[in-house]
């Protein structure tokens, strides 16, 4: 990347701090679940417009997706955006500074980029908390013209090669026999056993599973008084795993520890597998060592790949397995970790606001370098297709 290009991108990016600080607060000032994210669709999309993209809003027949278009011809390169929130803790996985990350990044590459050197694409991606908003995108053909996909996340710690596994949600029911607790127990078939005895199945399993290997779940019904013999429990678990293979095993385990319950006790047991599962994250290395290099060129030197802990999971993770992506982790001051009340706090600082410029500046660097050095895109797709064989 030539000297006058860096300083166009960062020189956008910074002057348009202000507004982005802005648009950030907006979000992060009404959260909205999955789906529902009508406020932050309306704030992007104006604000992107305003700036010279042409925009599509309620993209490929969802409501809250858009996408924002800027120049024409190959490659393409997506810069992504997300904007759901929590149930009751808000953005407390700051999607109000991705949004304001794929914003900013977005409109320093437009402001670097020479006619016909290829389509800039911010992709407004909903529902990423559960509702794999992304991955309605890709079955839609969203990514079916894409070279590249980028987008950054805030958590506590900076990682170009973040861990992020596959997942899969489990709902599950046990359905038994009420009778009268003190007088006739032995009339019941207790439902509530049964997910206990399911519960501490899998709690034993935990001893056997690989290190980064997760089952975590909560009760959302486990009876009605203490005086009647539970007839119905229910209960919802993720499951998570290193890749997709892994996780197709974990599956059949975990699911025999529910079974089993069901027979131990004589409970019926029904189960579900919700939506569509998250896969691992593939990140594409060629891109991932550039993102670094900019990164330390402004001031940050990230962690090498394999170093650092094993992070969550996203729809991101389908969109590496269709096309070459990164999903960079960017460091903002928290008192803790995604998902809690103090991270929703912490996303709204003025310091995660300069970290988020710092971040999409890089981002903005690597994505304009492959519009500019198609070497770069060449050893990215070789890279992506080697991985996809492996």
């Amino acid at each position: 990347m030539s000297a006058a290009n860096t300083d166009t991108i960062q020189r956008t990016i910074r002057a348009l701090s202000d507004d982005l600080r802005v648009l950030s607060l907006d979000i992060h000032a009404h959260p909205e679940l999955n789906f529902e994210e009508r406020h932050a669709h309306a704030a992007l999309t104006t604000f992107l417009e305003a700036r010279g993209f042409i925009v599509e809003r309620g993209a490929y027949g969802i409501e809250t997706a858009f996408v924002a278009r800027f120049g024409s011809g190959s490659p393409t390169i997506a810069l992504l955006c997300e904007y759901d929130a929590l149930p009751e803790i808000g953005h407390a996985c700051g999607h109000n500074l991705i949004a304001a990350s794929g914003a900013a990044a977005g409109i320093g590459v437009k402001e670097a980029l020479l006619p016909g050197a290829g389509t800039l694409l911010v992709l407004g991606t909903p529902a990423e908390e559960g509702g794999g908003g992304k991955i309605i995108l890709i079955d839609r053909d969203a990514f079916a013209q894409v070279d590249v996909a980028m987008m950054l996340h805030p958590s506590p710690g900076h990682n170009a090669w973040p861990a992020i596994m596959a997942l899969h949600e489990l709902e599950v029911e046990f359905h038994g026999k009420n009778a009268h607790a003190a007088a006739y127990p032995w009339e019941g078939i207790n439902a509530l056993d049964a997910f206990v005895l399911a519960y501490n199945g899998i709690a034993a399993l935990r001893q056997q599973l690989e290190p980064d290997t997760r089952v975590h779940g909560i009760v959302t019904d486990g009876g009605a008084k203490p005086n009647i013999i539970p007839d119905h429990t229910a209960a919802d678990f993720y499951l998570r795993a290193r890749d997709n293979t892994r996780l197709a095993t974990l599956k059949e385990r975990v699911l025999a520890c529910f079974t089993g319950a069901a027979q131990s006790t004589g409970c019926r047991l029904e189960h579900r597998w919700v939506g569509h599962p998250y896969y691992n994250m593939a990140t594409n290395d060629p891109l991932a060592a550039a993102y670094a290099d900019h990164m330390d060129d402004l001031g940050i030197t990230l962690p090498s790949k394999g170093v650092g802990p094993t992070a969550g999971s996203t729809d991101m993770g389908n969109v590496s397995h269709v096309v070459p992506s990164i999903h960079p982790m960017f460091a903002i001051e928290t008192a803790g970790g995604n998902h809690t009340p103090e991270f929703t706090a912490a996303a709204a600082t003025p310091e995660a606001h300069e970290a988020m410029l710092t971040a999409a500046t890089a981002m903005a660097r690597t994505a304009h370098d492959l519009f500019t050095d198609h070497t770069r895109l060449q050893r990215a797709r070789s890279a992506f297709e080697a991985q996809a064989g492996a």
